[in-house]
């Protein structure tokens, strides 16, 4: 059992949002609704279309505290988190700054790298104009800066597949990080209370786990925990935590790695709001620790209360 989180006013579900994972988001704030109202919590759901319309619908719902269930820009970004700020109302997960600096690809990985924490190589370059390839190599991953759940995500194996893995990612931002495609186990570390939960292996049946993959039942195999020895699996929670923490993360995250058979483990991006679907990653993990989804929704509700500690 966990604690029971004290609200004093009914708890907002943000969900929705004008990213393009509006649709998943929509599916994790139905889950979290259901769940917090099945404890007995006054939740209301609202669907946030657009940014507009946010500051708005919080005020008129009356709202102390919210669960922000946004993906991708705008929910996930710093943006809702500021408006939230700026109206006195508590909100789950992390801060402005934590927030805006792991949903920037390219800002998380210096700060990671910077914290001695190992990335992938790569660079940055403009979605326009005539961005050249800088000898990185083949196979190279081609993905927005800020973007989430694999969304114009190439990969690439010759030169002549380069102008049209820019555009793609092009489609969703005016920053395109390139970087090497790392082989190994891919795996996932869900991070609660500055805790790692157990380390997850994801199998897709696809060649990497894109969009089709995460939110498509029954294409891709989930392990929980990680068939990991145990010193591996504490070398890649280890990992995970350090990541969490060099970015400023609050409450919780999602931890995104390779492990190399070389290289050991690779972080490939955090996540400070990770899906909340029947297909999602961070309730498997609570799961196998013996955390219902429910109870992982009240532990989530719990950082909204909990004082909040900004990456500079």
């Amino acid at each position: 059992m966990t604690a029971r989180v004290e609200v004093s006013a009914p708890i907002g579900v943000l969900c929705g949002g004008p990213s393009a994972e509006r649709e998943i988001s929509l599916r994790s704030g139905q889950a979290v609704w259901r769940a917090l109202t099945e404890l007995g919590y006054p939740a209301r759901l609202l669907d946030v279309r657009a940014a507009d319309d946010c500051a708005a619908m919080v005020r008129a719902a009356g709202l102390r505290t919210a669960f922000v269930a946004l993906h991708g820009p705008f929910g996930e970004d710093g943006t809702v988190q500021g408006i939230l700020e700026s109206l006195g109302v508590a909100y789950t997960g992390s801060g402005v700054a934590a927030s805006r600096l792991a949903m920037d690809k390219s800002a998380a990985k210096l700060r990671m790298t910077a914290a001695g924490i190992p990335v992938p190589q790569g660079y940055t370059v403009p979605s326009t104009g005539q961005a050249a390839l800088d000898g990185l190599g083949f196979p190279l991953v081609v993905k927005p800066a800020r973007q989430g759940s694999s969304i114009g995500l190439t990969i690439i194996e010759a030169a002549a597949a380069w102008p049209s893995a820019l555009a793609e990612a092009g489609r969703y931002d005016t920053l395109v990080v390139c970087e090497e495609y790392v082989a190994g186990m891919e795996l996932t570390v869900g991070i609660l209370d500055q805790q790692p939960l157990p380390v997850v292996q994801v199998v897709p049946q696809r060649r990497f786990y894109d969009y089709v993959a995460k939110y498509t039942p029954g294409m891709t195999q989930y392990l929980v925990p990680a068939p990991l020895t145990p010193s591996a699996a504490e070398q890649v929670q280890a990992v995970a935590l350090q990541a969490h923490r060099a970015l400023g993360c609050h409450g919780f995250s999602r931890v995104d790695l390779i492990l190399s058979p070389d290289r050991g483990p690779i972080v490939l991006e955090v996540n400070t709001i990770p899906g909340l679907t029947a297909t999602s990653l961070l309730p498997k993990a609570a799961a196998a620790a013996g955390l219902s989804f429910p109870h992982l929704c009240e532990r989530l509700l719990a950082s909204a209360v909990h004082p909040r500690e900004e990456s500079s």
